[in-house]
């Protein structure tokens, strides 16, 4: 039998110091020791579980004989209220124990081993035996009316409410007492909320703790509280109003970036059928919502440029990136005019007046006017990239990341340019850039060549009511045979926006894309 396996790799000697170490954390100090843990423990306990469930029947034996730890660390945790009663521990506890019940035990080992594990399970699943291991309690809760469920859930909203009238401040005689909450008791009190993050009732108080200012020069809750309280909001298990959540992030950088690269995961392991399904999931993060403040908006442009970057500039991500930016627009048009930053907070290092016009939404515009305001947009960037002083290539890239932001505007330029519009050099400068920054060997301007040649062939079929995929193959493939094209990105944008806004356009678009 194959002796190799990952459950001697896993740290059994580490937890299991900790478990008898911790008991049934009776005193403060072991109690804090565990709730400092607890979120680690359970990933570990998930690692556990992962092995035990992919073991054949013959190797669970093998594994209680040769590895007892993995019993005694189950059993002392299944006695340890603050581990069974923090988020998914218990049930992955009861998982475990599961994975090593022998379903046709076959020796003297595998027999007690099965009562054993019976005994620990009933355990788990009576919440009176660990709830309230003495009769006098049960009594006594009896007697009050309740049952035990009730007596601790009122338990609990009780402490709730102690603790909120603390932390918020009692106005009695004139005298506000939230100043008297020294920063080590409220650190405290957020590591024993570790355990009870997802229970409904804590949520006012997770709310309290994470706008709580006392005024300290360095931050009073623990770092293991709030990202317990990130993880837990990030999964769904809680829900937490906006200005708590904004708080979160802006006293815990880690947690923001988590739930940044979150977000990007979600959207990119997700299949999306449109965009408004995409800005949906967006919204729901509540990040272009915090990004209201200025610092939130500037990390989380960070990590996509980042990402954008690592990525070598997928649409994906172009796509994610413009579709936050509007949402983002939103959020900050929608902010009380008292409280509202200037743009200049967000974009700090960029041209103002050039953010001013990117920022301006082209339903603010009449359509007769978007032409103008495009030639604007492009004048004002041609004069900062041709500027002697925009030397280096980071600042090229910065200005072009800027720029990358605003799809909604580089969309009607393409359009425009169909229609025949007056500023159509301005207008193909302006997507030139946009797909060849660089201009390195006259790339930018032969990449203004080939596309004004396509957009003339195109503009001649625009009005056309009758269509074939061959009438568009030949006007792109004129261009495209005789000269190498320097950019397709931008040709396929162009020929897009001529299936979409085209008078015959519709009628090929599906076989076209299809022969394509």
């Amino acid at each position: 039998m194959a002796q190799d396996t990952t459950v001697p790799k896993l740290d059994f000697e580490y937890w299991l110091d900790k478990a008898i170490k911790w008991g049934q954390a009776t005193t403060l100090e072991s109690q804090k020791d565990v709730c400092l843990h607890l979120c680690q423990l359970q990933e570990f306990l998930h690692q556990v579980y992962e092995t035990l469930k992919h073991m054949v029947s013959d190797f669970k034996t093998y594994a209680i004989q040769q590895f007892p730890l993995i019993g005694q660390l189950l059993g002392r945790l299944c006695w340890n209220p603050f581990v069974i009663g923090y988020d998914e521990s218990q049930k992955t506890l009861m998982w475990c124990l599961c994975c090593l019940y022998s379903s046709e035990p076959q020796n003297p080992v595998e027999l007690k081993a099965n009562s054993w594990i019976r005994s620990l399970l009933c355990h788990l699943l009576s919440s009176s035996k660990w709830e309230s291991n003495e009769a006098e309690t049960s009594t006594f809760i009896s007697t009050l009316g309740y049952t035990s469920a009730d007596y601790y859930c009122h338990l609990v909203k009780n402490m709730v409410f102690s603790l909120l009238a603390e932390f918020r401040g009692n106005q009695f005689n004139g005298l506000n007492m939230q100043g008297r909450v020294s920063g080590t008791r409220v650190n405290g009190v957020s590591l024993f909320c570790l355990p009870l993050i997802t229970l409904p009732d804590i949520t006012p108080l997770l709310e309290t703790l994470l706008l709580y200012q006392g005024g300290a020069s360095k931050e009073i809750l623990s770092s293991e509280f709030l990202e317990a309280v990130n993880d837990a909001f990030l999964k769904k298990k809680i829900c937490l109003p906006e200005s708590a959540v904004v708080s979160l992030w802006l006293r815990h950088l880690p947690s923001l970036e988590k739930a940044t690269l979150h977000l990007l995961d979600q959207l990119v392991s997700i299949q999306l059928n449109s965009l408004e399904e995409v800005a949906c999931v967006i919204k729901d993060s509540l990040l272009p919502q915090a990004a209201s403040h200025p610092a939130i908006f500037r990390i989380v442009n960070e990590i996509f440029k980042n990402v954008l970057l690592e990525t070598d500039g997928t649409p994906e991500v172009f796509t994610i990136i413009q579709v936050f930016t509007q949402l983002f627009l939103q959020a900050h048009q929608n902010e009380n005019k008292e409280h509202r930053f200037p743009l200049k907070a967000y974009f700090p290092c960029h041209h103002q007046p050039l953010v001013t016009a990117l920022i301006r939404r082209p339903l603010e515009l009449p359509t007769t006017h978007w032409s103008q305001h495009l030639k604007h947009i492009s004048d004002m960037l041609k004069a900062l990239v041709e500027d002697t002083n925009i030397s280096s290539l980071a600042d090229l890239f910065e200005i072009w990341f800027l720029v990358a932001h605003f799809g909604e505007w580089l969309d009607i330029a393409a359009e425009q340019l169909l229609k025949a519009a007056v500023e159509s050099d301005a207008l193909l400068w302006l997507l030139a850039f946009y797909y060849c920054p660089q201009n390195e060997n006259q790339q930018r301007t032969q990449t203004m060549v080939e596309a004004q040649a396509v957009c003339n062939h195109l503009m001649m079929l625009f009005s056309c009511e009758v269509l074939s995929v061959k009438d568009l193959e030949a006007a792109v493939h004129t261009v495209t045979d005789i000269d190498q094209c320097c950019n397709q990105h931008l040709i396929t944008h162009l020929l897009t926006n001529f299936l979409l806004f085209s008078s015959g356009g519709h009628t090929i678009a599906q076989e076209f894309i299809y022969h394509v």
